[in-house]
């Protein structure tokens, strides 16, 4: 997947579990097509899910490719900018990465996804999504955790799952300052 120096950006399609889940279908789409190998790993055996994702594999549809590292650790950090990195799963963070990688690699990607958080990090990232079965997000969320109880408030990322002050279980909620975004396409 590489591009010359100076040629028009190609577009390409990044496939998430949750656009397999909504009915997505990869031959309905010219577009070149990839996803991580954790994400076939999320598909259940013996589906018609499952069926339609290999039969895209071998007729050439879809390609399975994994980031690299330099791109992986690149999609952690701004999962952790925006507050998301403990929400999202290895796959996708695989996702992100490998989004990141292709348009490193002068592609424009684009998310198949109705998961916000990878939305919200992939929007930080300047990669665009498309949502299948829910709207998408409309704000840039920055997250924030807090207690209910005490109403004390902690970074998003923090490792405790309780108050410090009282050990009421944390909840999360986004930070009232968040941008409007801009449709990335």
């Amino acid at each position: 997947m590489t591009t010359q120096a100076g040629s028009q950006c190609k577009r390409v399609v990044v496939l998430d579990t949750s656009a397999f889940l909504a009915g997505f279908d990869p031959f309905s789409l010219g577009e070149e097509q990839v996803t991580v190998p954790k994400v076939e790993e999320e598909i259940k055996r013996n589906s018609m899910i499952k069926m339609r994702f290999e039969t895209a594999i071998e007729s050439g549809r879809l390609r399975v490719k994994a980031p690299s590292q330099e791109f992986s650790n690149s999609a952690k950090a701004s999962a952790s900018k925006v507050g998301d990195s403990y929400k999202l799963s290895e796959a996708d963070m695989q996702l992100l990465a490998l989004a990141l990688e292709l348009k490193a690699s002068g592609y424009t990607p684009q998310i198949v996804t109705d998961d916000y958080s990878i939305q919200n990090v992939a929007t930080q990232m300047g990669i665009g999504f498309l949502a299948l079965a829910t709207f998408g997000i409309k704000r840039l969320l920055e997250w924030i955790r807090y207690c209910p109880a005490c109403h004390r408030e902690y970074s998003a990322n923090c490792k405790t799952k309780e108050c410090q002050v009282c050990g009421t279980e944390l909840k999360r909620k986004p930070r009232r300052t968040a941008k409007k975004i801009e449709k990335i396409t």
